[in-house]
């Protein structure tokens, strides 16, 4: 027969075990360790940080789509399930996930490189990307390679960044001029810019150039004006950084007061409605040879910019993050978009400082959003 008491022993000794299983599987959900503080103070201000970052990523998503030349609907699918599957997977508390330019910049390049622009094929590449960048992405983070973040060059990294800063804005003029331009490099299309200079359109032109100007204004003199019509300074933060949510709006008034459509203004036009599509990544083998390059490409830029904001704003509130994990965050977030239609993405700056401003406390805010 057994000790009395045996029995009332296994209790204590197996509960450490327990404590040790649910902090491995925490480890790889992070959502199961805020998720038990989770209150309604914190449901507010994530949800009032939701309602912020909602009314700026939209346009955001939309025009960043049209940089990577696709459909802008493409940017919205993009900004739904990832932010679901980071809220589950990912480790910093603020980071905003979704489309942003550089990434949207290299997926034009690479989805380019295999097909034109507004065919099925490029969708289908751009879709793979993603996938593709988040199988590399979620790899990664199982092997536990998030140490090699701290080992890329910071120079090359900014100057890459600074170059395709330089890329997107010389892309876009043609748009604020209302010109039909093409090119690839730099020198292509300032020369294809100055080829078709004499086609400008005056109603883009009268928009578009107010609205940059705009844009650089709100920057640095927003706050201050608000500031000295009233406001408190956290208010003003989050109204200047929202600044242009302004300029969309007052640009769609124009359009419609004015119908621009009819002045030769290249319009947006219909977004179709409902929730995004169940998409499939292509399986191709062909195709995959040539995407898998600039998706590690895509997986590593994407990854660098992530963690260093995150870690960025972590640093603020004496919070971490754990780089291995936001590998298979970002990784499921990349997952999650190729399923849905979308293209890669990965943690934006303006979004997140917003959303961090905006009082932000878990990732729930993103899955609101």
């Amino acid at each position: 027969m057994e000790p009395a008491g045996t029995e009332g022993s296994v209790a204590p000794a197996s509960a450490p075990g327990q404590r040790q299983r649910a902090h491995a599987l925490a480890q790889y959900f992070p959502i199961l360790e805020w998720g038990r503080s989770y209150n309604g103070t914190v449901l507010t201000r994530d949800l009032v940080a939701a309602v912020v970052v909602t009314i700026m990523l939209i346009p955001q998503s939309l025009a960043y789509a049209l940089l990577a030349g696709l459909p802008p609907v493409v940017g919205l699918y993009a900004s739904i399930l990832p932010l679901v599957a980071y809220a589950i997977f990912g480790t910093s508390r603020t980071l905003a996930v979704g489309p942003v330019a550089v990434v949207s910049l290299m997926t034009a390049s690479a989805a380019g490189a295999v097909a034109a622009q507004g065919t099925a094929l490029y969708l289908e590449a751009a879709i793979t990307l993603a996938a593709l960048s988040g199988i590399m992405l979620a790899v990664l983070g199982l092997l536990r390679m998030g140490f090699l973040a701290n080992l890329l060059s910071h120079p090359v990294i900014s100057g890459f960044i600074t170059a395709s800063g330089i890329l997107i804005a010389t892309s876009q003029l043609k748009h604020i001029l209302g010109v039909s331009a093409g090119g690839d490099t730099w020198p292509a299309m300032l020369g294809g810019i100055a080829a078709a200079i004499d086609q400008i359109n005056p109603w883009t032109l009268a928009i578009g150039l107010p609205a940059t100007l705009f844009l650089f204004w709100v920057r640095k003199g927003l706050k201050p004006l608000l500031v000295r019509l009233g406001l408190t300074q956290h208010a003003a933060d989050i109204v200047a950084k929202a600044g242009p949510v302004a300029a969309v709006a007052a640009t769609i008034v124009a359009a419609l007061a004015l119908d621009l459509g009819a002045r030769g203004v290249n319009l947006v036009g219909a977004i179709p409605q409902g929730l995004p599509p169940f998409a499939l990544p292509s399986t191709n083998p062909d195709l995959i040879a040539q995407l898998w390059v600039p998706a590690l490409l895509i997986s590593i830029i994407g990854f660098v910019e992530s963690v260093s904001v995150a870690q960025t704003l972590a640093a603020k509130r004496r919070q971490r993050i754990a780089p291995n994990q936001e590998l298979i965050g970002l990784g499921a977030s990349n997952i999650a978009s190729a399923f849905s239609g979308g293209y890669p993405v990965t943690g934006g700056f303006a979004r997140s400082v917003v959303n961090f401003d905006a009082g932000a406390e878990t990732p729930a805010a993103g899955a609101y959003t």
